[in-house]
């Protein structure tokens, strides 16, 4: 099984660029039906659900590989739901993921949700957690299966200077997640610096392997690349 991560320069406006950009950086993989990409948090800015799901499934079918669409927000009902969706190279939804529990600022245009996403790829037991709700240990406890794989859609922000404090803290995080339950973790985030007005992006996209002997590749960040895949090996 192939992993896509990806940690594109994006931005906030609400057209499909952001969608654009991403078809471009996938066009030339070479994918199979099993392996997965990964999209960043809140890449599709466009106010419409519809849109982002078509765009999720498009590219599905483009690459022949299911898709975890990062995440949108909603405004279908009173206060806006951060979710994503799952779709198979068929292009058929097969999951709806939800954040549980907004961060920060977040909260108060975020509902939190109770949607957990867990699904089935090709014999892997994969978890899904939007950002922030990767630093709460007690959300795992609500899967069902021990997750194989422990995926995060990300929009990293910080207020300091630079981007390498909080790089450091996801590097930590996904270092011991991956002891805590012996799954791999992938991280797909925004580019440093993309355009994200008053905040900052930090660009925390990494992959953190639970088989590896060598130290330095407990944890390996995809720096300045855009796109990168990684191989699992589920033996």
């Amino acid at each position: 099984m192939k992993l896509v991560l990806l940690q594109p320069q994006l931005n906030t406006r609400a057209d499909n660029s952001n969608n654009e950009h991403i078809a471009t950086l996938t066009q030339d993989l070479s994918l199979a039906p099993e392996d997965i990409v990964l999209l960043p948090e809140h890449h599709d800015h466009r106010p419409s659900r519809e849109d982002y799901r078509n765009s999720t499934r498009d590219l599905s079918q483009r690459l022949g590989a299911h898709v975890v669409g990062g995440s949108h927000h909603d405004h279908s009902s009173k206060k806006t739901v951060n979710s994503g969706v799952v779709t198979a190279p068929s292009g058929d939804v097969l999951a709806i993921y939800e954040k549980l529990r907004p961060y920060a600022a977040e909260r108060e245009r975020v509902q939190a949700r109770s949607q957990f996403g867990e699904i089935c790829i090709g014999g892997v037991n994969v978890m899904i957690v939007i950002c922030a709700d990767f630093w709460f240990s007690d959300l795992f406890l609500r899967s069902q299966h021990t997750p194989d794989l422990i995926l995060v859609p990300a929009l990293s922000v910080t207020r300091k200077p630079t981007p390498q404090y909080s790089r450091q803290l996801w590097q930590h995080m996904a270092v011991a997640r991956v002891y805590e339950f012996g799954a791999y973790v992938g991280i797909s985030d925004w580019g440093h610096p993309s355009e994200l007005g008053a905040s900052s992006t930090s660009g925390v996209a990494g992959f953190a392997d639970p088989t590896t002997n060598a130290p330095d590749h407990l944890f390996q960040p995809l720096g300045d690349a855009a796109v990168q895949i990684f191989e699992l090996d589920m033996e």
